[in-house]
């Protein structure tokens, strides 16, 4: 029980964290100090920007995978739904936040920090937009059930083996869904209406670092499992992954 809790906990605070802090947009290679890269995609290029949220999705993966290991479909969809929740939940009151009336002094208060108007700054933080927070939950949720579909059908097929596998396997397909459908419903539906070009480069740009993160993270995902299995004690973690196959 403590497991699932702490797991949980650490799932949800990553994957509200990730929605709040993905406003923010930053470039890659300026981060890294290099030059840009200048992909050229369906008619479009560019240089490799991101939101901060990419930082935080891929532990968001890994904490799913690993609760898939353990705890099974039932496990994740719990969890998904709950991290779903609190996600509208932090919004509602981050609207509300926005729409008290900022007292004067507040609002010129960082000007020394060179922010102008702290309500504007504030406002264009936390007041997301809705097609923008609209396309992160459904992608959110269609991507959960379908790493947890896709997860239990790798490891039906190869058993214990190949933990790699039904990991990445998983997160290849989930992510797919995930990064073309939260820009197409953000942007191409939304008010802004990106032209098919420029939404297919940038999903599969997205997409393409979500990937390598995915398998940069496999020696991690053996360290976790070893971790929980050394704490569990061997006979109690053989049979919870059993019970999650099941």
């Amino acid at each position: 029980m403590w497991l699932f809790i702490v797991l949980s906990g650490f799932f949800c605070v990553n994957a509200v964290l990730a929605e709040f802090i993905g406003v923010k947009i930053f470039a890659l290679e300026d981060t890294l100090g290099v030059a840009p890269l200048q992909w050229n995609l369906f008619g479009q290029s560019g240089s490799l920007s991101f939101t901060a949220g990419t930082l935080l999705w891929p532990v968001v993966f890994l904490m799913t995978d690993v609760i898939n290991e353990f705890f099974g479909r039932r496990g994740v969809r719990m969890i998904s739904w709950l991290a779903a929740g609190l996600i509208v939940y932090g919004f509602v009151f981050a609207f509300a936040a926005i729409s008290l009336a900022p007292a004067d002094w507040w609002v010129k208060a960082a000007q020394p920090q060179g922010v102008p108007d702290y309500q504007a700054a504030f406002s264009a933080v936390f007041g997301q937009g809705m097609w923008t927070i609209a396309g992160s939950l459904v992608a959110f949720m269609l991507g959960q059930l379908i790493d947890v579909a896709v997860f239990h059908r790798i490891r039906n097929a190869t058993g214990e083996k190949h933990v790699w596998l039904r990991a990445t396997g998983s997160t290849a397909v989930s992510q797919l869904v995930d990064s073309f459908v939260v820009l197409y419903i953000a942007f191409v539906l939304g008010p802004q209406k990106w032209p098919t070009s420029l939404f297919l480069a940038v999903s599969t740009v997205n997409y393409a670092y979500k990937m390598l993160a995915a398998i940069a993270m496999i020696p991690l995902i053996y360290l976790v499992r070893a971790g929980i299995t050394a704490f569990l004690g061997e006979t109690r973690a053989r049979r919870l992954r059993e019970e999650a196959a099941a």
